[in-house]
């Protein structure tokens, strides 16, 4: 690796993402939403003092997933590690509704109960990244993301070389970042951008699943389809 990022990399704009919703929302997806959504929103203000104190029970660290997706990797995580606080981010609301359908059974939406260690966020992810105080996260997830396949589309990826001084200003010194994709156009991206630095350390990086990362529908599909996963392991130095 080297001291130095690719110069002068292209702007990134405020929003990675299109649209919000694909197909209409049932009346369960509706209720959850507007039910269930505000009780387990992390403020802005919460993020940008104390998110670990935002959590309704006591944690002892707190983690970051990008793009949970249809929310199996986020709520696998929340129940096999309960000291831990885990922020979801997601702006599309049929996987938003997705994690809230595995978190409280249908009727339960207003009064079930609710995992203490477990808070979304469901603006652009960058936005909250860039409000936490300075090593509040000990581990961060970027499981499949949009690879934004097209060389004008690349300034929308999350690994970016614009945002890895913010990344590694949010994740204490030692902390992890798992990146998983099985797009081969963002595995050469994330060899070039990650190469091109020195704020990360590979510790890893796998053609299997590692033992403890729960799967994702997105990775099932890879394998369905014959597309090769890679799964890194980065450390902030």
């Amino acid at each position: 690796m080297t001291d130095e990022t690719p110069a002068s990399p292209p702007p990134v704009p405020d929003r990675l993402y299109g649209r919000r919703r694909g197909h209409p929302l049932r009346p369960r997806q509706q209720a959850l939403l507007d039910v269930t959504l505000p009780r387990l929103r992390l403020s802005a203000e919460a993020a940008a003092t104390s998110p670990a104190a935002a959590f309704p029970g006591a944690v002892k660290e707190v983690w970051l997933e990008v793009g949970f997706g249809g929310g199996e990797h986020s709520f696998a995580q929340i129940q096999a590690n309960p000291e831990v606080g885990l922020i979801a981010s997601e702006v599309f609301e049929n996987g938003i509704c997705s994690l809230l359908n595995k978190v409280v059974p249908e009727g339960g939406e207003a009064t079930a109960p609710l995992p203490p260690n477990l808070l979304l966020w469901t603006e652009d992810a960058r936005r909250l990244i860039r409000s936490l105080p300075e090593g509040s996260l000990s581990r961060l997830f970027l499981m499949f993301p949009d690879p934004w396949p097209k060389a004008r589309h690349a300034k929308r990826r999350f690994v970016h070389p614009s945002i890895l001084p913010e990344l590694a200003r949010a994740i204490r010194p030692g902390g992890e970042w798992r990146i998983a994709t099985d797009d081969p156009t963002y595995q050469d991206w994330v060899v070039e951008v990650m190469g091109n630095q020195a704020l990360f350390e590979r510790v890893s990086l796998d053609l299997l699943r590692p033992e403890g990362w729960p799967g994702t529908r997105y990775e099932a599909k890879a394998l369905r389809e014959g597309r090769q996963p890679m799964y890194w392991v980065w450390r902030r130095v």
